[in-house]
């Protein structure tokens, strides 16, 4: 009996497709997530309750806002180990602009705004200028920071921490802005995944459908190739820095507002969650590779994993041990992935 000609047709449309799909950066990381969900739905009872699956959501988009322009910086080749000092320097900025000057809080939130994406265009000016390793570059801001965060604080507050402006002019407009909530049907969705679901769908438009996207991909694949061709190199990695430093504004805006006080040793090591969150998502370190939806998907296993424990009782000790061996997993998943890629083409 011979074969329907019409399934014989789009078999090998099918199975291109399904090749296609499964070489992608995020793959890798969406069969993790699915697993770790089954995981934790099986071995904590509360888990799948709709106040815990928005409080995982929330965690999650703490560490994607920055996850996803991290994921960027690594495509286009470069790291950020300020990251994580930077969120904590753009609310204390904020905080204590607003608090010194007793203004509306609003000329705190723009201050704070330019302070940041100064930092970013540092990074990058000085990596374009003097071609040094970013690690070292950012390595060198991230001291600065922690430096001038406990000095500069403990110099204008007389204490660690900052004074609270909730009494201030603007902190309620603000405070619905950076650190409300929606409800979802019953459930209460905080502001920061909106604003992190934003963040995905602007970098995955501007990474597959525009210019700027290639030129990422290009400048982190073999960035003098990339130039001899026409590529602006230094200005791509310029802009992926201030990209990197307008998501550390928003997150600090939105601890500011949604704690109104803010201590200055936070974020300290939080630069290496973010990088890790890109690179389980499918991130390569050497540049080229990786999307930001992949990013999303490690931020959210993060928050997954940081809740899942607590929700299944465990000693949370143990939170790191999980998080670096799905580290180490995912980068073989990805590797293996990437080599099926490359046997493709």
């Amino acid at each position: 009996m011979s074969a329907d000609p019409a399934v014989a047709k789009r078999s090998p449309t099918v199975r291109s497709s399904w090749a296609r799909l499964a070489t992608r950066p995020e793959m890798g990381v969406v069969v993790g997530a699915v697993a770790v969900f089954v995981f934790f739905s099986v071995a904590a009872d509360s888990f799948l309750r709709a106040s815990s699956l928005s409080t995982v959501l929330y965690a999650s988009s703490t560490i994607g806002i920055m996850a996803v322009p991290v994921a960027l910086l690594m495509i286009g080749g470069e790291f950020d180990l300020s990251t994580g000092v930077m969120v904590t320097s753009s609310a204390l900025v904020s905080s204590m602009v607003s608090y010194q000057m007793t203004a509306n809080v609003w000329v705190g939130v723009v201050t704070s705004l330019v302070v940041t994406l100064a930092i970013g265009l540092f990074n990058g000016s000085l990596l374009v200028r003097t071609q040094l390793p970013s690690f070292i570059i950012t390595l060198g801001t991230f001291l600065m920071l922690t430096g001038l965060n406990l000095g500069m604080t403990k110099l204008i507050s007389g204490t660690v921490s900052t004074k609270s402006i909730s009494d201030m002019d603007g902190f309620e407009s603000a405070r619905r802005l950076f650190s409300s909530s929606v409800t979802l049907g019953s459930v209460e969705v905080e502001i920061t995944v909106l604003w992190w679901l934003l963040l995905v769908a602007v970098a995955t438009w501007i990474l597959l459908r525009t210019r700027p996207g290639n030129w990422i991909f290009a400048v982190g694949g073999n960035a003098p190739t990339a130039r001899a061709v026409g590529v602006p190199v230094g200005y791509t990695k310029i802009g992926l820095y201030l990209g990197v430093a307008f998501s550390a504004w928003l997150l600090g805006q939105h601890l500011l507002f949604k704690y109104d006080v803010v201590q200055s040793g936070e974020g300290v090591g939080n630069e290496l969650i973010y990088i890790a969150a890109a690179v389980i998502g499918g991130c390569l370190l050497t540049g080229g590779y990786g999307s930001a939806v992949g990013a999303a998907v490690g931020a959210f296993i993060f928050g997954m994993t940081s809740k899942g424990i607590v929700y299944a009782q465990w000693n949370p000790d143990w939170f790191k041990f999980f998080l670096g061996a799905m580290l180490l997993l995912a980068t073989l998943l990805n590797a293996w992935i990437r080599k099926r890629a490359e046997a493709r083409r």
